[in-house]
Protein backbone atom coordinates (compact mmCIF):
# COMPACT_ATOMS: atom_id res chain seq x y z
CA UNK A 1 0.00 0.00 0.00
CA UNK A 2 1.53 3.73 -0.67
CA UNK A 3 1.36 6.69 1.01
CA UNK A 4 -1.69 8.69 -0.09
CA UNK A 5 -0.31 11.51 -1.93
CA UNK A 6 -0.13 15.30 -0.33
CA UNK A 7 0.78 17.00 -3.90
CA UNK A 8 -1.89 19.64 -4.63
CA UNK A 9 -3.09 19.89 -1.10
CA UNK A 10 -2.79 23.24 0.47
CA UNK A 11 -0.66 24.03 3.35
CA UNK A 12 -3.11 23.18 6.35
CA UNK A 13 -3.66 19.86 5.02
CA UNK A 14 -0.24 18.93 4.08
CA UNK A 15 0.14 20.23 7.79
CA UNK A 16 -2.66 17.75 9.35
CA UNK A 17 -1.06 14.89 7.11
CA UNK A 18 1.88 15.68 8.90
CA UNK A 19 0.60 16.37 12.52
CA UNK A 20 -1.44 12.66 11.93
CA UNK A 21 1.53 10.51 10.73
CA UNK A 22 3.83 11.97 13.61
CA UNK A 23 1.58 10.72 15.96
CA UNK A 24 0.90 7.39 14.67
CA UNK A 25 4.92 6.91 14.29
CA UNK A 26 6.17 8.46 17.34
CA UNK A 27 3.94 7.31 20.29
CA UNK A 28 3.98 3.82 20.83
CA UNK A 29 1.11 1.27 20.66
CA UNK A 30 -0.89 3.41 17.92
CA UNK A 31 -2.07 1.11 15.59
CA UNK A 32 -4.58 3.69 13.33
CA UNK A 33 -5.89 7.00 13.53
CA UNK A 34 -8.53 8.73 11.76
CA UNK A 35 -9.89 12.04 11.69
CA UNK A 36 -14.36 12.09 10.95
CA UNK A 37 -16.31 14.81 10.36
CA UNK A 38 -19.58 15.48 12.38
CA UNK A 39 -21.68 14.41 9.24
CA UNK A 40 -19.31 11.22 10.04
CA UNK A 41 -17.41 10.89 6.89
CA UNK A 42 -13.86 10.04 7.04
CA UNK A 43 -11.38 13.36 6.72
CA UNK A 44 -7.97 11.84 7.55
CA UNK A 45 -6.18 8.80 8.35
CA UNK A 46 -2.91 7.12 9.46
CA UNK A 47 -1.96 5.35 6.19
CA UNK A 48 -1.13 1.25 7.72
CA UNK A 49 1.51 0.26 4.67
CA UNK A 50 3.64 3.99 5.45
CA UNK A 51 3.29 3.32 9.54
CA UNK A 52 4.08 -0.47 9.17
CA UNK A 53 7.92 0.14 9.29
CA UNK A 54 7.79 2.36 12.04
CA UNK A 55 5.49 0.21 14.32
CA UNK A 56 7.74 -2.78 13.44
CA UNK A 57 10.77 -1.29 14.45
CA UNK A 58 9.53 -0.50 17.87
CA UNK A 59 8.79 -4.13 18.01
CA UNK A 60 4.78 -3.22 17.38
CA UNK A 61 2.35 -5.35 15.14
CA UNK A 62 1.08 -3.98 12.09
CA UNK A 63 -2.57 -3.71 11.65
CA UNK A 64 -5.68 -1.80 13.40
CA UNK A 65 -9.24 -2.77 13.11
CA UNK A 66 -10.73 -5.12 10.74
CA UNK A 67 -11.16 -3.90 7.55
CA UNK A 68 -10.42 0.05 6.33
CA UNK A 69 -10.00 3.46 7.62
CA UNK A 70 -13.66 3.54 6.86
CA UNK A 71 -14.79 1.07 9.65
CA UNK A 72 -12.29 3.01 12.01
CA UNK A 73 -14.17 5.95 11.05
CA UNK A 74 -17.59 4.19 11.25
CA UNK A 75 -16.45 3.31 15.09
CA UNK A 76 -15.60 6.47 15.96
CA UNK A 77 -18.55 8.55 14.44
CA UNK A 78 -20.85 6.09 16.26
CA UNK A 79 -18.85 6.14 19.67
CA UNK A 80 -18.61 9.94 19.37
CA UNK A 81 -22.43 10.24 18.76
CA UNK A 82 -23.46 8.01 21.46
CA UNK A 83 -21.46 9.49 24.08
CA UNK A 84 -22.77 13.22 22.74
CA UNK A 85 -26.04 11.66 23.71
CA UNK A 86 -25.17 10.20 26.74
CA UNK A 87 -23.71 13.96 27.87
CA UNK A 88 -27.01 15.45 26.85
CA UNK A 89 -29.43 13.24 28.93
CA UNK A 90 -27.05 13.31 31.60
CA UNK A 91 -26.69 17.06 31.46
CA UNK A 92 -23.20 17.52 32.32
CA UNK A 93 -21.56 19.13 29.16
CA UNK A 94 -19.51 18.57 26.39
CA UNK A 95 -17.89 14.64 25.88
CA UNK A 96 -14.36 15.57 25.78
CA UNK A 97 -12.81 12.42 25.37
CA UNK A 98 -13.99 8.39 25.29
CA UNK A 99 -11.37 5.64 26.40
CA UNK A 100 -12.75 2.12 25.92
CA UNK A 101 -9.94 -0.82 26.87
CA UNK A 102 -10.41 -4.00 25.48
CA UNK A 103 -8.74 -7.35 26.52
CA UNK A 104 -6.49 -6.82 23.33
CA UNK A 105 -6.65 -2.89 22.38
CA UNK A 106 -7.74 0.22 23.18
CA UNK A 107 -9.91 3.16 21.37
CA UNK A 108 -9.78 5.93 21.79
CA UNK A 109 -12.06 9.31 21.21
CA UNK A 110 -11.68 13.05 21.75
CA UNK A 111 -13.63 16.20 20.12
CA UNK A 112 -11.58 18.20 18.17
CA UNK A 113 -13.70 21.11 16.86
CA UNK A 114 -17.40 22.09 15.51
CA UNK A 115 -18.19 18.03 16.45
CA UNK A 116 -15.46 16.49 14.25
CA UNK A 117 -13.51 13.87 16.18
CA UNK A 118 -10.18 12.00 16.40
CA UNK A 119 -10.22 7.98 16.85
CA UNK A 120 -7.22 6.35 17.52
CA UNK A 121 -6.77 2.66 17.56
CA UNK A 122 -4.07 1.16 19.69
CA UNK A 123 -2.51 -1.99 21.10
CA UNK A 124 -3.43 -3.43 24.32
CA UNK A 125 0.20 -2.42 25.74
CA UNK A 126 -0.06 1.15 24.98
CA UNK A 127 0.23 3.42 27.58
CA UNK A 128 -3.46 5.11 27.68
CA UNK A 129 -2.24 8.35 29.40
CA UNK A 130 0.75 8.99 27.00
CA UNK A 131 -2.13 8.48 24.49
CA UNK A 132 -4.45 10.79 25.37
CA UNK A 133 -2.01 13.45 26.15
CA UNK A 134 -0.74 12.96 22.47
CA UNK A 135 -4.01 13.09 20.92
CA UNK A 136 -4.88 16.11 22.97
CA UNK A 137 -1.01 17.99 21.32
CA UNK A 138 -3.18 17.03 17.99
CA UNK A 139 -6.28 18.17 19.14
CA UNK A 140 -4.76 21.32 20.15
CA UNK A 141 -2.73 21.78 16.89
CA UNK A 142 -5.08 20.45 14.53
CA UNK A 143 -8.62 22.42 15.80
CA UNK A 144 -7.85 25.57 14.71
CA UNK A 145 -7.51 24.96 11.93
CA UNK A 146 -9.94 22.25 10.78
CA UNK A 147 -12.06 24.93 9.03
CA UNK A 148 -15.32 23.64 6.78
CA UNK A 149 -13.47 24.65 3.71
CA UNK A 150 -10.63 22.29 4.94
CA UNK A 151 -12.77 19.33 5.57
CA UNK A 152 -13.89 19.94 2.42
CA UNK A 153 -10.62 19.86 0.81
CA UNK A 154 -9.17 16.74 3.07
CA UNK A 155 -12.50 14.79 2.10
CA UNK A 156 -12.12 15.55 -1.63
CA UNK A 157 -8.59 14.13 -1.40
CA UNK A 158 -9.74 11.05 0.04
CA UNK A 159 -12.40 10.73 -2.60
CA UNK A 160 -9.41 11.31 -5.14
CA UNK A 161 -7.26 9.03 -4.08
CA UNK A 162 -6.92 5.45 -5.83
CA UNK A 163 -8.55 2.37 -3.62
CA UNK A 164 -6.44 -0.79 -2.42
CA UNK A 165 -7.37 -2.59 -6.01
CA UNK A 166 -6.58 -0.06 -8.19
CA UNK A 167 -2.62 0.37 -6.72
Amino acid sequence: MTAPTTFGLSTEARNLHWLLTNLVEEVPGILSVAVVSSDGLLLLSSDPGRNAAAREARGGTAGGPRGSAADLATIVSGIGSLTIGAAKLMDNGPVRHTMVAMEEGSLFVMSISDGSLLGVHGSADCDMSVVAYHMALFVGRAGHVLTPELRSELRKSLESEPTVSDR
